[in-house]
């Protein structure tokens, strides 16, 4: 673990990406004209047959993949998540999801870490839209490592998928050869005074929350989900029995979202109070992702203060 090590999950799908590219040769790209930003440009210009800029036409790209996908290829289709998830959601719905289409929707600038763009570009209601459809798998990693598997292992996956990337760098989390599996949880550290669950950039600050309240004796587990949906319901019902505790944290609305996909699970299998932090039913604000982070309560000092609670 190196937490002063930090890269953006965006670049780590680019370059994830091309490698990708090399290995299986049905892999197509496609980026509504934000191809720079995405990083998709690295495929690009590795592939430039197997790329295509539909333009700010994000409709389109997603029916043109889902026709790619009905052709055989794999395609990978790349914009900022207001627009690949808002803008497009029936398109998933109708052309990808209804007819479990095999296209790979990997979304960046996601949350309010998106920063200086403002609240029309903080997509912070995607998970939910996300989940909520049948066949698609939702995933949103937290790392570099994490992210260049996730690219990979949802080549493999027959349907749908929506893997959630971010602009922010986040710190290094795992070590190379790292066991992942989508849709199971990654547990760290065996606290039994609470467990926190985290997806994406607010792991990192679950660790450092982690970290701190061990010097004050108060040891807690974190637990990185990074698949949505499906979600580790037995990881979910074993913290809850032996912590008690259970506090949710994610760049994300608390509606919908993580939070919710938790509390759906212990409701129904074992009733146990969740505290869910998060962004409060309200749009973002403009400003730097870091001071985003503060003002909306979702910092490792937060996380302390709530575990103290």
């Amino acid at each position: 673990m190196n937490l002063e090590k930090k890269i953006a999950t965006r670049a780590s799908y680019g370059e994830a990406l091309a490698v990708l590219g090399e290995k299986d040769n049905r892999i197509v790209v496609l980026d509504a004209d934000l191809s720079e930003a995405t990083k998709t440009n690295i495929f690009a210009k590795k592939f430039p047959k197997r790329f295509f800029d539909m333009g700010i036409s994000e409709q389109d790209m997603m029916s043109t993949a889902a026709g790619l996908a009905s052709a055989g290829q794999v395609p990978y289709v790349s914009s900022f998540a207001v627009f690949a998830a808002g803008r497009a959601y029936d398109q998933i719905r109708n052309s990808i999801c209804y007819p479990k289409q095999n296209v790979k929707i990997c979304a960046t600038h996601a949350g309010i870490t998106v920063g200086e763009d403002g609240a029309t570009h903080q997509m912070l209601e995607d998970l939910g839209l996300m989940r909520g459809l049948p066949n698609m798998t939702v995933m949103c990693t937290s790392d570099d490592i994490e992210t260049r598997w996730a690219v990979e292992e949802i080549s493999k996956i027959d349907g749908p998928v929506y893997l959630r990337l971010c602009r922010f760098a986040t710190p290094m989390i795992y070590e190379e050869g790292q066991s992942f599996e989508i849709g199971k949880g990654i547990q760290i550290g065996e606290g039994t005074d609470g467990t926190v669950i985290a997806t994406g950039v607010c792991v990192s600050e679950a660790i450092k929350a982690q970290e701190e309240l061990k010097k004050e004796g108060i040891n807690i587990r974190v637990i990185d989900m990074h698949t949505i949906k499906p979600i580790d319901k037995e990881l979910i019902i074993k913290c809850a029995k032996e912590t008690k505790k259970i506090i949710t944290i994610e760049d994300h609305s608390i509606i919908g979202g993580l939070g919710s996909a938790v509390c759906e699970v212990l409701s129904t299998d074992y009733p146990t109070k969740v505290i869910r932090m998060g962004i409060k039913d309200t749009f973002g604000k403009s400003g730097k992702a870091e001071e985003l982070l503060a003002y909306f309560g979702l910092t490792a000092r937060n996380i302390i203060e709530k575990v103290k609670e």
